[in-house]
């Protein structure tokens, strides 16, 4: 148990980073997270050599793989009473929010297996390899997917700029 601990416990903030940026959503990525480590105690004699992170993060995409799936069949529901006023109204936010928000809803934009892939190797800094692993493909189909994302990316962001400004013009 203490191997388990020691193993798994300095990986909890990148599973939480990976699954907030896959949920969209705190309370939901928490969520993730404890069933995550849920399963990989109750399994950890099932784990086979190599790494841990790759496994916990395969373990971690795989439950929110199968979220999705079910949030899809079922659709989701809140029931008036339940959403609060932040629910219901937001804020200004500054500047840099405003960034952030454009790039989560760019990098969302994006086809899943691109977004993982991204996430995985660009945030969480799994190597090809350990990436390949935890979603289950080649190391080679990993590395098209995120020279696809990146450039896809950088197309959105691009479609930000000063071609979206509409110029003022004085009447004299």
């Amino acid at each position: 148990m203490k191997d388990l601990l020691v193993q798994v416990e300095p990986l909890i903030p990148a599973l939480r980073r990976y699954a907030r940026a896959l949920m969209r959503d705190r309370a939901a990525a928490d969520d993730l997270v404890q069933d995550c480590l849920e399963r990989a105690v109750s399994r950890w004699h099932q784990r086979r050599d190599g790494s841990v992170r790759a496994w916990l993060f395969t373990i971690l995409h795989n439950l929110a793989i199968t979220q999705f799936r079910q949030a899809t069949a079922r659709g989701r529901h809140m029931p008036i009473d339940d959403a609060g006023e932040q629910e219901l109204v937001s804020a200004a936010a500054q500047e840099q929010r405003l960034i952030y928000r454009d790039v989560l809803s760019k990098l969302a934009r994006l086809p899943e297996e691109q977004r993982a892939v991204l996430l995985l190797v660009a945030v969480e800094d799994l190597s090809y390899a350990d990436a390949a692993k935890v979603l289950g493909v080649p190391v080679g189909t990993v590395m098209s997917r995120l020279s696809r994302a990146r450039e896809r990316l950088q197309q959105e962001m691009d479609a930000v700029g000063p071609r979206n400004v509409v110029a003022l013009r004085s009447l004299k």
